[in-house]
């Protein structure tokens, strides 16, 4: 006969279990929505290219730019909108800011344990190449920084034409990081204004 010791016990350890099973599944899903969401991405971005008509603002969810920092290997296709869908599939660019290569602050956030993870290792002068239908940007990073949420600098209007990628910080803290880590780039040349340069 079970004792009341041993039957709160065997609850502890079916509770423990059940947690540990929806961690590991939550962590199978993301994983999974991460991988599927930039293969399908690779596979429409070259279409969307060949559109006669650029949209200037993307349908939420779809893929708007392709973000290559080469000096980590990185490739990586961004999504219009920043919601936790959009966010599972890929990079999701904040509706509102400016477009890549545009004049303004574009501005991409990411997950910091799939998509964005690269981030921690980049640094000063690194290029960022983001490519669009209307053509491919370079920014170089000019500033990192790791701030608190409630500081939105990062998300301010500008001038010039300015990429802010945003990521929560430490990359490897166990739940919900505390900070946000930030990479300021400034919009070195276009595709477009090499091809003018060479004329």
């Amino acid at each position: 006969m079970s004792t009341p010791r041993k039957i709160w016990f065997r609850w502890i350890s079916a509770l423990l279990l059940a947690f540990g099973a929806f961690l590991l599944g939550r962590g199978v899903r993301e994983i999974y929505d991460a991988h599927m969401g930039q293969s399908v991405a690779r596979r429409e971005f070259p279409n969307q290219q060949l559109l006669p008509e650029v949209p200037s603002r993307p349908p939420l969810g779809e893929p708007v730019a392709k973000l290559t920092i080469p000096r980590l290997g990185t490739e990586l296709y961004v999504f219009e909108g920043t919601d936790e869908k959009d966010l599972r599939l890929g990079p999701g660019h904040m509706p509102g800011t400016a477009m890549p290569g545009a004049k303004g602050n574009c501005v991409i956030a990411g997950h910091r344990d799939t998509h964005f993870r690269a981030l921690k290792d980049i640094r000063q002068g690194d290029e960022i190449d983001l490519e669009t239908a209307r053509g491919l940007y370079t920014y170089t990073v000019n500033n990192t920084a790791i701030v608190l949420p409630t500081n939105t600098a990062s998300l301010a209007p500008s001038q010039s034409a300015v990429l802010n990628l945003i990521t929560c910080y430490p990359f490897y803290y166990l739940g919900n990081a505390p900070k946000r880590f930030i990479v300021t780039a400034k919009l070195a040349q276009s595709a477009t204004q090499v091809s003018q340069l060479l004329r």
